[in-house]
């Protein structure tokens, strides 16, 4: 089945600490069901000095899961489901649900 939220999807957080927040999709992890969102779920993790990094305190996003957001659609602004449909090519297109209008 094809992927209803992609990499740089903007969505809304819908349940937890960053309830109501708007972020961007960094990365999708299809088989586990969850998403990493921009600014969304950052916690602290401590590293050592490396070859390529310096040590510190840095923050990083922890993924969430897909079921805790909702895409925004680009043409209404509005959180909305993500429903398919078939192009006259026959290829699979994403479309929103409340207004329907193509997602791109």
């Amino acid at each position: 089945m094809p992927a209803k939220i992609k990499k740089g999807d903007k969505v809304v957080i819908l349940s937890g600490k960053d309830r109501g927040k708007i972020g961007t999709v960094e990365r999708v992890f299809s088989a586990l069901g969850r998403v990493r969102v921009s600014g969304i779920a950052s916690a602290k993790k401590h590293s050592r000095r490396g070859r390529s990094r310096t040590a510190g305190i840095v923050d990083i996003n922890q993924p969430i899961s897909t079921s805790k957001v909702k895409l925004i659609c680009s043409q209404c602004g509005k959180p909305t489901r993500v429903g398919f449909r078939l192009n006259p090519q026959k290829e699979q297109e994403r479309y929103c649900k409340k207004c329907n209008a193509l997602l791109t």
